[in-house]
């Protein structure tokens, strides 16, 4: 019988789902390796969801108060937006926050491999990586592998117009105007920032009103207006 402090676990995916049960296991004794196809832990949160938008939030945030300050008696310019250096910023936060989740794999003594994962039987994965395949032997396997944006087929349109939630945090241009069709919080949080950094924006939610499953009173200041149940400009 294999004893527990013995047992290799084998996590796949390096979100905060993964990182965080292999950083308990590791801290439990037991033999652990997190594999994961980005060269530090952190998943979708911090390379392309939660970290870089809320930090590209705080730079909307800061704009929308310095063009609200004039009702306070302090007016300022209107802001002359560099995106190459908000880019770089934005990005720095990011390889802070995973640069820091990588050192803690190895203060905790995880084997970090990036690479991607597959079965290749039950307690054997074969590893694609830089510099070739390598095959890992586990005892036990933790399945973390998050989520990835979902297109709706109708509107998968070959054109560089369209963009998911991965490809507008990159933030290549600031168009005009921008039509987001989801007013869920991942939809409303880029239109709020597209906003401030003086596009258009218009929201299209399939249901009565933003942010489904929301309290109603707490969603009625996104408003401004709602035709036919189905459009709605978000108050951005």
């Amino acid at each position: 019988m294999t004893e527990t402090s013995n047992l290799h676990i084998a996590v796949v995916g390096g979100g905060p789902g993964g990182y965080a049960a292999a950083f308990l296991a590791a801290d439990l004794g037991l033999k652990v390796t997190l594999i994961d196809p980005e060269v530090n832990p952190g998943g979708v949160c911090l390379y392309r969801g939660c970290i870089p938008s809320k930090a590209l939030l705080h730079v909307a945030k800061l704009i929308d108060e310095s063009r609200h300050a004039k009702n306070w008696g302090i007016e300022y310019a209107d802001p002359n937006i560099d995106l190459s250096r908000l880019r770089s910023w934005k990005e720095g936060v990011v390889k802070k926050l995973t640069g820091g989740l990588g050192l803690l794999s190895k203060q905790r003594k995880v084997e970090y491999i990036q690479g991607r994962a597959a079965f290749e039987n039950s307690n054997r994965l074969r590893i694609s990586k830089v510099g070739g395949d390598q095959s890992l032997t586990f005892d036990r396997i933790i399945l973390a592998t998050g989520s990835r944006p979902a297109i709706i087929p109708s509107l998968k349109l070959d054109t560089p117009r369209l963009m998911d939630s991965t490809a507008a945090l990159d933030l290549k241009e600031v168009p005009g105007t921008l039509l987001v069709i989801g007013g869920g919080y991942i939809g409303l949080e880029l239109g709020t920032v597209y906003a401030a950094l003086g596009s258009r924006v218009s929201v299209v939610e399939m249901l009565p009103g933003l942010l489904p499953g929301a309290d109603r009173d707490l969603v009625l200041p996104l408003h401004f207006d709602v035709g036919a149940g189905v459009l709605a400009r978000a108050a951005v």
